[in-house]
């Protein structure tokens, strides 16, 4: 028997030592596999924010990817798994403000090129950390093939896809109502915010003959209409009407017009109509020809048009206009009201809209064939629910803010002039002039929503259209994400990928839900219940991080995740070593030996049922049924009716030993998805195979063809 089988079995030993054995192997390259692959199977990661280190979340997609992949290259397919690693934006922007802070220091009057280049030694630096956490998980990936989003060869496609949705007028820079964060001095994206639900205040004020409801009465200074329901019978007589209405600053006339988004039983039924800070008025105002007065500059300020309440915050002008309000006589009543508000999903600050110049992307047009794509059956989405809530919110698309105030990023590259707007791709730096009015162009300080950049990953990553890589590798198998970013990402990258390849990105779109801790909550450095996967990793060993985050997780719902399941499958890998121990104490028999077909037909059956749950993307199952069968069919009954077979030597011994023998090895092929580190070592201990030295080449044992 080999001498490590005389120790317990301790991942610390074997998980590097066999990840290096792998990359040293070459078998990660999907062109140093052997064999006839003609069928490419093809992943590309979704890129972990190289900002920090891996969470549980990315532990989990690391194991299903990982597994998928695993699967697919012993089945004899083409395997690629292509990382990457995402500038994030955004969100690195926000976790390098706050080591600013520490340090005294903040983004605001820093030299830009300097801010960036700050960021982007960090962003390196921390790149380091997440790539070798990645393969601490097990990752068989290509990282020959790795890719930054910040990559040149990233930035040229990305800025080939916006220079082409402006030729194909998709693109448009605008004025229009966009979701701005006074912290942050930054527009977002409608899917960078949260939601909160709160109980304010609802006032009801005197408008002229009118009675208003509304829990903004700090913005009545950029009112322009009172709007009615064109069926409410209360109001006929003032539709299309001026009113004059008092303000504790002066009066103001505004006309009364109908429109059926108003509510005749909100309130009184009749609403003050503030275009520059409100989606709902800002639309309105669009449909009845209105302007849009800002009263609220960037800081959340009021400004100038706002009289003596200039300079005060919002939160402290709403308390001094109602006041006011009352002194006047114009506060009817007011009473609690419980509605939404949109914070930034970062610093949970209260949303401030503004109508400011923004770069646009028309989704609908790109919405219609991704749709299509998806009730077609082109893309299949995991789990089924999932497509309703998918073709919902791409039926009722809004067009896509792109544009960011941020220093971190991919600039967009184009000019843009101040006096009026206007703004043009200038990819070669070469124009000059506004087109409209004659004057100088600046270029624009503003880079791209990282989501514009991301969404394009899965062809830009391959090469785009010439790279050969994108010739054999594109459309890409599975995309694999959390379900939470379905609009955020995967949504995009299916309009995106579509637009400028004329082909879906991928065919199968599998959603994994949160990982939360023991008792379901959400983990939470404040809670105190996060768990750190590499820590983990360290304590139980990859193997039985992974095998506890497949199985018991059903695709798109959150799993509970608690350290006594994972060490609850350090056990198995432990019972797993002594089976091994235990068969390959007895030394192998000559292959002419004949096997027991009632056990063989056995594993064959429980082959053809893991092989048909991997093949359909239930991963827990598959993984369930192997534990079971290990631990509780071949450990429990199989080897303990065997050793009193095995204690008399003759042909029966024989042919049990070489029965164990190929059953063993067969069972290390079924679990090395799920547990390669392992499953690796036992068949380098064991020997199994003469063709070849590494499990993670070796044939597939079922063939569900």
């Amino acid at each position: 028997m080999d001498p490590k089988l005389e120790k317990p079995y301790n991942p610390a030993d074997t998980e590097s030592r066999i990840y290096d054995l792998w990359q040293e192997s070459g078998f990660f390259q999907p062109e140093n596999l052997s064999g006839d692959r003609s069928k490419p199977f093809t992943i590309i990661m979704p890129p972990p924010n190289a900002n920090g280190h891996l969470h549980a979340g990315h532990a989990l997609f690391v194991t299903i990817e990982d597994l998928m992949i695993r699967y697919k290259r012993m089945r004899g397919f083409k395997t690629l798994w292509l990382p990457g690693a995402d500038h994030a934006g955004f969100e690195t922007q926000v976790v390098y403000e706050k080591k600013l802070e520490k340090e005294g220091r903040s983004r605001f009057g820093m030299d830009r090129q300097k801010l960036y280049d700050e960021i982007m030694a960090f962003t390196l630096e921390n790149k380091k950390y997440m790539e070798a956490e990645l393969k601490a998980l097990g990752a068989s990936c290509d990282w020959s093939r790795e890719k930054f989003t910040l990559d040149p060869a990233i930035i040229k496609t990305v800025y080939g896809t916006f220079q082409q949705l402006y030729d194909d007028d998709l693109i448009y820079r605008g004025k229009r109502l966009v979701n701005w964060c006074t912290k942050h001095q930054t527009s977002l994206s409608d899917l960078e915010t949260s939601t909160e639900t709160r109980i304010d205040k609802l006032y009801y004020l005197q408008y002229g003959p009118l009675v208003v409801a509304t829990v903004r009465p700090e913005t009545m200074f950029g009112d322009v209409a009172v709007a009615v329901n064109p069926d409410d019978e209360r109001y006929q007589q003032y539709i299309d009407q001026d009113i004059e209405v008092q303000t504790p600053i002066g009066s103001m006339k505004l006309k009364v017009v109908a429109d059926p988004i108003v509510e005749k039983d909100f309130g009184t039924g009749a609403l003050k109509i503030t275009p520059a800070h409100d989606q709902n008025d800002f639309d309105l105002a669009k449909r009845h020809n209105l302007p849009a007065i800002e009263v609220i500059d960037q800081f959340g300020k009021l400004n100038d048009k706002t009289g003596k309440y200039t300079g005060l915050k919002v939160d402290e002008a709403r308390t001094t206009v109602v006041a006011d309000l009352k002194e006047l006589g114009l506060l009817i009543k007011e009473e609690p009201y419980e509605h939404n508000v949109i914070a930034c999903y970062k610093c949970g600050r209260v949303l401030e809209p503004r109508v400011i110049p923004q770069w646009f992307v028309k989704m609908e047009p790109l919405a219609k064939p991704a749709l299509k794509a998806v009730y077609d059956g082109d893309i299949k989405i995991i789990p089924d629910f999932s497509k309703k809530i998918f073709t919902n919110w791409l039926d009722n698309i809004r067009d896509w803010n792109i544009s960011r105030q941020i220093a971190w990023g991919i600039q967009i590259p184009a000019k843009i002039c101040p006096k009026c707007d206007f703004g043009v791709p200038d990819l070669e730096n070469k124009k000059t002039t506004c087109g409209q009015c004659g004057s100088e162009l600046v270029q624009d300080p503003d880079t791209f929503d990282t989501w514009f950049s991301s969404g394009q990953w899965p062809f830009a990553t391959l090469g785009y259209p010439e790279n050969k890589d994108y010739k054999n590798f594109y459309p890409t198998a599975v995309m694999e994400t959390g379900a939470d970013i379905l609009f955020f990402w995967v949504a995009r990258m299916i309009m995106l990928g579509l637009y400028r390849t004329n082909q879906i990105p991928f065919h199968t779109v599998y959603l994994h839900g949160m990982v939360r801790d023991g008792q379901g909550l959400k983990m939470s450095k404040s809670k105190g219940n996060v768990i750190n996967p590499i820590e983990i990793v360290n304590k139980y060993g990859a193997d039985a991080l992974r095998m506890a985050l497949v199985i018991g997780n059903t695709p798109g719902t959150a799993m509970a995740l608690a350290e006594d399941k994972i060490k609850a499958y350090k056990h198995f890998s432990n019972k797993l070593w002594n089976i091994s121990r235990f068969i390959l104490s007895y030394a192998p028999t000559d292959n002419e030996t004949p096997t027991e077909a009632n056990l063989l037909k056995e594993f064959n059956e429980l082959a053809t049922a893991v092989t048909n749950d991997l093949e359909n993307y239930r991963f827990y199952l598959a993984g369930e049924k192997i534990y079971h069968y290990a631990w509780h069919r071949l450990a429990d009954e199989i080897i303990e009716e065997s050793k009193a077979i095995l204690a008399t030597p003759g042909e029966v011994a024989d042919t049990r030993r070489q029965t164990l023998r190929l059953i063993l090895g067969q069972t290390l092929k079924l679990l090395h998805p799920f547990m390669p580190f392992v499953t690796e070592e036992l068949w380098q201990i064991g020997k199994f195979s003469t063709t070849s030295s590494l499990l993670i080449v070796e044939d597939w044992p079922h063939q569900n063809d």
